[in-house]
């Protein structure tokens, strides 16, 4: 067993205890527990963050729908039955080659099939009695999830000749500790996606190679699901996410080439897990985010799983087409990308500048704006955080088991189209479906 399987664990926290968060992040806090040093107990907000510039925005409980998905997901990753429907469904996929699933059904699979993924996740705190509920869900659910608690360590940045480069030595020189990557794993292309954005920029043989790499039979097109997932690998503890090749990634994880690979497995796999959650209420899911932390010998699922981590998406009929509804975050940036597009052109500047010269993202944009070079960060208009809001509303109630899947399906659709009236009433409408129409 691992060692913090031994670790004793407190029957409830009191709320009252915790004092100043240990970390103060742009949509969630981490308070250290009193007495219990292996565990953080963390707070979901209702903030929202995009583009990398921190808390912009807030939708209306937000905080209680994201910890209970948090939660709801993380138990399941701990179920021996999730993993036996998502060999299923390995199993049922004509379109995935048999050597790709033959490699991925081997290694981690056979270890969660008999007893579950390992996760940081413990529970929920019961928000009336601070009781930590580990098995199902709390009779008053709160934003607040426990989880083990893992070194975070940060590369440094240095100075070599001139460019600025991050130092990675550490990870090689410890045993536990959360890998500083994010694993994004992809089962289509959406039209916003980073893939399709450097699918674009080859040249002709190089999108022949890559299309070969990627299994496709033809060109890469936006809202275009894969024939298998694929995954992508980007920095995570540097000022800005940056897209590394997987030599990279192995050599910054600090990983043995077999806890690599693992890695990447559990990401994949994991993805089919949430997938099975979202197709009960008939949302798409198109691609997540998974981070993970090493502790010795084994590799578990850390940080949040929630609608800031996929994108899972639906269609609504609009003026004889079909419009693609993002029930994540996407749906936030869509919204600064085409009703606040200056202040958006100026985010972009703010990124390159600070690229050139190496300071953070954030400062140089803060200092842009205080100078009146960049456009302050706008308001979100409220009738579209209200839509946001509903959305993640019918999530929780599909998690709870509120409401049966058809009822959920009806509701979600409904603030779709809610959806594409706003952007109508804004003279929008047109921009939405050249960027999300199919």
């Amino acid at each position: 067993m691992p060692s913090y399987m031994n670790i004793d664990l407190p029957a409830r926290i009191d709320l009252s205890s915790l004092s100043e968060p240990v970390y103060r992040g742009s949509v969630q806090n981490l308070y250290a527990v009193p007495d219990h040093p292996s565990y953080i107990v963390c707070e979901t907000t209702p903030a929202g963050s995009v583009f990398d510039v921190g808390s912009i925005f807030t939708i209306d409980g937000n905080d209680l729908n994201r910890a209970i998905f948090r939660h709801a997901m993380y138990s399941r990753l701990g179920q021996t039955q999730t993993w036996q429907r998502v060999q299923a469904a390995l199993l049922k996929a004509d379109s995935i080659p048999q050597t790709w699933c033959d490699q991925l059904m081997d290694g981690v699979l056979p270890a969660m099939l008999e007893s579950g993924a390992l996760t940081h996740h413990v529970g929920m705190l019961d928000a009336q009695t601070g009781e930590i509920i580990t098995q199902g869900m709390p009779t008053s659910p709160s934003c607040y999830n426990v989880v083990r608690r893992f070194p975070v360590m940060k590369p440094a940045q240095r100075n070599v000749m001139g460019n600025f480069v991050f130092d990675y030595a550490q990870f090689h020189q410890n045993t536990t500790y959360v890998v500083p990557l994010e694993y994004i794993v992809r089962f289509g292309v959406t039209s916003g996606s980073s893939v399709l954005r450097k699918y674009e920029s080859l040249s002709d043989k190089e999108r022949r190679a890559f299309e070969q790499e990627l299994g496709l039979t033809g060109p890469m097109q936006a809202w275009q699901m894969l024939d298998r997932p694929i995954y992508d690998l980007t920095s995570k503890y540097e000022p800005e996410d940056r897209a590394v090749t997987k030599q990279e990634a192995l050599l910054m994880s600090g990983l043995s080439a077999q806890h690599f690979t693992g890695s990447i497995k559990m990401a994949l796999l994991g993805a089919w897990a949430v997938k099975d959650l979202l197709d009960e209420i008939g949302l798409q899911l198109w691609d997540l985010k998974w981070e993970f932390a090493i502790d010795g010998e084994d590799l578990l699922f850390v940080d949040t799983i929630d609608a800031d981590s996929f994108r899972a998406t639906s269609t609504v009929p609009v003026d004889g087409r079909s419009l693609i509804i993002h029930y994540n975050k996407q749906a936030m940036r869509d919204y600064y990308r085409f009703v606040t597009a200056d202040w958006y052109a100026d985010v972009n500047a703010a990124k390159a500048e600070a690229a050139k010269s190496g300071a953070a993202f954030k400062d140089v944009l803060k200092a842009g704006q205080a100078e009146g070079k960049f456009l302050a960060t706008p308001v979100v208009d409220a009738a579209f955080l209200d839509i946001q809001a509903k959305k993640t509303a019918l999530i929780k109630q599909h998690v709870l088991g509120e409401s049966d899947a058809a009822s959920i399906r009806a509701g979600l659709i409904e603030t779709g189209l809610a959806e594409a009236e706003f952007y109508r009433s804004h003279g929008l409408l047109a921009e939405l479906l050249k960027a999300n129409g199919i």
